[in-house]
């Protein structure tokens, strides 16, 4: 007889309050494995990146400057640079370095400059980076220094003798001797005369290619295989050239639909390094909102022409000869909303799609489409819901068709739990009705849920930047069972977004963490099998699901526990038996509430070690994946 091996992984959490009216009594729970479901797409744990608040900058890029390109004036209430010492300074306009105006510094024999504060640093760090000065007749150094306290010694100082008329890159390196989380960088002379100051940088020296290590490191666990990017409301605003180029000539822009600026240091090229050093693919937004067909077949271009097609020789001019080979495109977001900048009616928005698929398939006839439909959203002036619409008018210009969701929070943990699950599930059933209704049984179009995540409560880090808590791992689990059971339904879907904002992964100046949504994920992209199978039972209020692995020879099975009580499951497989141990995988706690932080100890992390092999098994106050060698029946 055949001999497979199963695994059986439990997600279960002894959470909250109000839930005493659930007795632990013993659930029953059936699997078979010899009814199975569409094979799991793992495009099911991908991410979602957007330029908005500390996603990107404060998250994945490393800059520790504010305004490094001088986009404010120096000194007003907008700008992180104040004057220092005593000295004089003006922004010019004539040959600015960037952005159409440039700091210039007058100093008399008395020192004096500019200076960020504010920054953190940490003793025996090293930091790097570069600053483009020009000036005449200065007497004496520039000094760009790194002060961490007030003493003479709390410095360290990088001297620039000789500038020259026109802007020149000098190189800075700094080692910190002292914690600091008021660290400031100084650029200041004491000679007669004037200095301008283009650009500059600072990062620590561990960077990886101008990413974090720290939050690399912890999007490697993730291991999503696919990214989304740039947007999110930002990208109907968003130039894709303002991105390339020299980053410290890249023009700095108003962030177009959140708060602050957008530097674009963190163009295609860097979010192609991204994907590589991550080891995952590249999903890419075009701007159908104030953009239009050229740009975005231009965009095409540039990301995947041979270096002899116009847009291809200014990608290998900027640095990168070979294609980037972006596979998959999403056209345009959400524009269905009011808020969406270049929004407009159903019955316009069906035709600008078309023109702008056909222009970026001109560009590349083997990109993979993705429309930006919403089932929940009628027309005003058509009795049909966006992606009714779609479906109907851009059949043959798409793909897929994307749809967004985003839940808040119920103080009960059972009904908080079952939040994204009531989402997922909805938009499945409907995307099916509207098969059903359209007579496209036999078209390939599924769906994308390429945002999707809770959204609630204060901004702890930055703008959006909202925490998790311990029952919102277990609805993000309990979600994912829901994806799964709708498997013939959804092709992927992108968690939202990420770092900081509305994200998995937490970041403060000098540290990030894992937060419990993100451990959720990790758990079931390294552990849960690709082909589902029937779960049957009396389990409620657990949430069960169960899959096979490709080869058939493993099989997980996911329990959500959402209560304060010990649950006891008495697990009957049929299709297979169990012989011999397994093994668990947990993590968890007794506090709805508790959650990792990025600069404290982590509560929760990922724990492995040895399970039995009895059919009763108990579902305690952690998630926990178990695995034991079964016989083919």
């Amino acid at each position: 007889m055949k001999q497979n091996r199963m695994w059986a992984w439990w997600m279960a959490a002894l959470c909250g309050f109000g839930v005493a009216a659930f007795a632990a009594e013993p659930k029953t729970v059936t699997v078979d494995a010899t009814q199975k479901g569409e094979p799991i797409s793992p495009l099911i744990y991908g991410q979602f990146i957007e330029h908005l608040g500390r996603c990107v900058y404060g998250g994945i890029w490393a800059e520790m400057l504010e305004d490094r390109k001088f986009f404010y004036a120096v000194g007003k209430d907008e700008s992180p640079w104040k004057g220092t010492g005593d000295c004089a300074f003006r922004m010019v306009t004539d040959h600015a370095f960037v952005n159409g105006q440039t700091p210039e510094v007058a100093v008399v024999n008395v020192e004096g400059g500019l200076a960020q504060v504010g920054l953190t640093v940490v003793k025996g760090k090293s930091y790097t980076g570069r600053i483009w000065l020009a000036g005449e007749k200065l007497a004496a150094p520039v000094e760009v220094r790194l002060v961490w306290g007030t003493t003479r010694d709390a410095r360290r100082t990088v001297r620039i003798t000789k500038l020259r008329p026109r802007f020149t890159k000098f190189s800075l390196s700094f080692t910190a001797r002292a914690n600091s989380q008021d660290a400031r960088l100084e650029i200041v002379s004491h000679g007669k005369g004037k200095f301008r100051v283009g650009a500059v940088s600072l990062m620590p020296a561990d960077n990886i290619k101008g990413m974090r290590r720290d939050v690399l490191a912890l999007l490697k666990e993730l291991d999503a295989p696919i990214y989304r990017w740039p947007g999110g409301n930002f990208v109907s605003g968003y130039d894709w050239r303002d991105g390339t180029g020299d980053p410290d000539r890249r023009p700095t822009r108003k962030n177009p639909a959140w708060k602050g600026i957008e530097p674009n240091d963190f163009g295609m090229h860097e979010y192609i390094a991204f994907c590589r050093e991550i080891g995952t693919e590249p999903l890419i937004t075009v701007n159908t909102g104030f953009g239009d067909a050229h740009s975005a077949a231009a965009e095409v271009e540039y990301a995947n022409g041979a270096a002899n097609t116009p847009m291809g020789a200014l990608r290998a001019k900027n640095g990168s000869s070979a294609p980037f080979k972006v596979k998959y495109w999403c056209i345009g977001n959400e524009m269905y909303g009011p808020w969406q900048l270049g929004h407009m009616a159903l019955e316009h928005y069906v035709q600008k799609h078309n023109w702008v698929v056909d222009k970026m398939r001109a560009a590349d006839a083997h990109i993979v489409t993705f429309a930006s439909g919403s089932v929940e959203t009628k027309s005003k002036k058509q009795d049909r819901s966006w992606s009714e619409g779609l479906l109907t008018d851009c059949r043959g210009h798409m793909d897929y068709l994307a749809e967004h969701f985003y839940v808040h929070e119920k103080e009960n943990v059972i009904e908080h739990s079952r939040l994204c699950v009531e989402k997922v599930r909805a938009k499945a059933e409907q995307f099916r009705d509207l098969r059903a209704r359209l007579k496209m049984q036999d078209n390939p179009i599924r769906l994308a849920m390429t945002e999707w995540n809770y959204w609630y409560g204060p901004h702890v880090f930055g703008e959006l930047g909202t925490r998790y808590f311990l029952k919102d791992g277990l609805g993000i689990a309990a979600g994912l069972h829901e994806f799964f059971r709708n498997s013939d339904v959804y092709f992927m879907a992108n968690y939202a977004q990420t770092v900081n904002v509305i994200g998995c992964v937490k970041a403060s100046k000098t540290a990030a963490a894992m937060e419990t949504t993100g451990l959720a994920l990790t758990l079931y992209r390294r552990h849960f099998g690709s082909v589902p199978v029937k779960v049957s039972g009396e389990f409620g209020p657990l949430d069960v699901a169960a899959a096979l692995t490709k080869d058939g020879k493993t099989l997980t099975v996911g329990v959500v526990n959402p209560t304060a009580q010990e649950q006891t499951l008495s697990l009957a497989c049929q299709g297979c038996q169990r012989a011999g141990a397994g093994r668990r995988v947990a993590f968890g706690g007794t506090d709805p509430k508790a959650f990792n932080d990025p600069d404290q100890p982590a509560v929760f992390k990922l724990q492995e070690d040895k399970a039995d092999a009895s059919g009763a098994l108990t579902v305690g106050p952690y998630p926990d994946f178990r695995y034991w060698n079964v016989r083919a029946t």
